[in-house]
């Protein structure tokens, strides 16, 4: 039986790789430049890796956040956010609304330059294209500790991209590890399913919900488009300390009820079992860093030291009157705290969670143009190799640069260097 790359060639100006939030809106810009171009998407569904989300799970960015060409948020409630499946829907709707000529069930397996441009190989056939743009997003590899293997083979493991809800687990305690976003909302979840939780601190801060009479975000999304107009410059590329500082936690918070912050201190208040951070297996033990109280305080200080010093450095330097910031109490308790060890069979644990982010895949890009984190080397989404962009990546040009509110500016320049050409 033949192959798909052994039918016929087909040729196209560009092709974007992903429907997600980034390939629409690289779509869109190309469709307002004329430019012929296919989106191809993997999946057999619109959503993007919005589908890959818990069922609990509300979006962390505000309605006001949406800043999509041709999508942004016109209604009364700014501040609200939307659970998973209307995220889901908007982004179908969204693609509809724009004609974005995507072409589902299509996974790229191959990219290699050729004379003029890039030979395009997909389950689906063959193309050849004198653009190629890298939409496919930063969810896409789930990470988990090598030491995963060497847990006991009836504990049940799952990465949060294959968490759905409890009733996935057996019964018993679980683990949860890693307390960025997804760790502090699943630890959530399961509380309210009534689960006894463990729970491995990594370093993540914590931030508050509100901020200063706004929503976090606000100030967030104000630093990083209106920030380097008075000077404040922190949240750009250029500011970063290290390439592989564009692998940051992003703040803990949640969307869930209206949106609320998260206090690592507070679920064990509500029972759970707080650890430091997870180092491997030990003749059935887990092990943990001893350093549970300092590492609490590095995490409650986060905020305050960057992002919050940042958010009224730019109210200062713009005249915004805003109030101040209300003081945070101290507060140093350690409530059902487990120790450097944890015994799963005394303990009762039957699953453990990996909430320990992702890694980029570009396993189909046979073009030299990866760092050494596997990250496109680029100028504003513009790599070193003529005709081939990225978009949709943390910390392309700033901070925000993967989320739905600076997106579409990132696209929006990619798609006009497209047209140039």
């Amino acid at each position: 039986m033949p192959s798909p790359g052994d039918g016929p060639v087909q040729d196209i100006d560009t092709l974007v790789i992903g429907a997600g939030q980034a390939g629409l809106a690289t779509s869109c810009w190309l469709s307002r430049q004329g430019v012929d171009h296919q989106v191809l998407e993997r999946r057999p569904e619109l959503g993007g890796a919005w589908q890959d989300r818990w069922d609990s799970f509300y979006l962390n960015t505000p309605n006001f956040g949406f800043l999509l060409p041709e999508l942004s948020y016109d209604g009364p409630e700014t501040d609200a956010f939307l659970p998973r499946d209307e995220v889901i829907g908007l982004f179908r709707d969204y693609a509809a609304r724009i004609k974005a000529p995507v072409r589902l069930g299509t996974e790229v397996t191959r990219v290699g330059v050729v004379d003029g441009g890039f030979t395009v190989e997909t389950n689906q056939g063959r193309w050849l294209a004198r653009n190629v743009v890298l939409a496919n997003g930063a969810f896409q590899r789930p990470r988990i500790p090598a030491s995963a293997a060497n847990l006991p083979q009836h504990i049940r493991q799952l990465h949060s991209h294959d968490y759905r809800n409890a009733r996935q687990l057996p019964d018993g305690a679980v683990l949860v590890v890693g307390t960025g976003q997804s760790g502090g909302q699943i630890t959530e979840d399961l509380l309210d399913a009534g689960r006894e939780v463990h729970l491995s601190v990594s370093t993540c801060p914590e931030a508050p919900r509100r901020y200063r009479g706004q929503d976090v975000f606000y100030w967030i999304l104000q630093l990083n488009l209106y920030g380097p107009a008075f000077g404040i410059n922190g949240l750009q590329t250029d500011q970063l300390p290290s390439p592989a500082a564009r692998f940051m936690c992003n703040p803990l918070i949640s969307g869930n009820g209206g949106g609320h912050s998260i206090h690592l201190r507070d679920l064990g208040r509500r029972g759970v079992r707080l650890h430091g951070r997870f180092e491997g297996a030990d003749d059935g033990d887990l092990v943990f860093s001893d350093d549970l109280p300092a590492r609490l305080t590095l995490v409650e200080a986060g905020f305050s030291a960057r992002l919050g010093r940042m958010a009224d450095a730019y109210i200062a330097a713009a005249g915004i009157d805003a109030p101040p910031a209300e003081p945070v109490p101290a507060d140093d308790c350690l409530p059902a705290e487990s120790g450097a060890r944890l015994d799963l069979e005394a303990d009762g644990v039957t699953s453990v969670i990996w909430c320990t982010g992702y890694g980029l895949d570009f396993s189909f890009l046979a073009v030299p143009v990866l760092d050494e984190w596997n990250y496109p080397r680029h100028s504003r989404g513009v790599t070193e190799v003529p005709g081939l962009y990225a978009v949709g990546l943390p910390w392309l040009t700033k901070h925000l640069s993967a989320t739905l509110s600076v997106v579409g500016d990132d696209a929006e320049f990619v798609a006009g260097h497209i047209a140039g050409r």
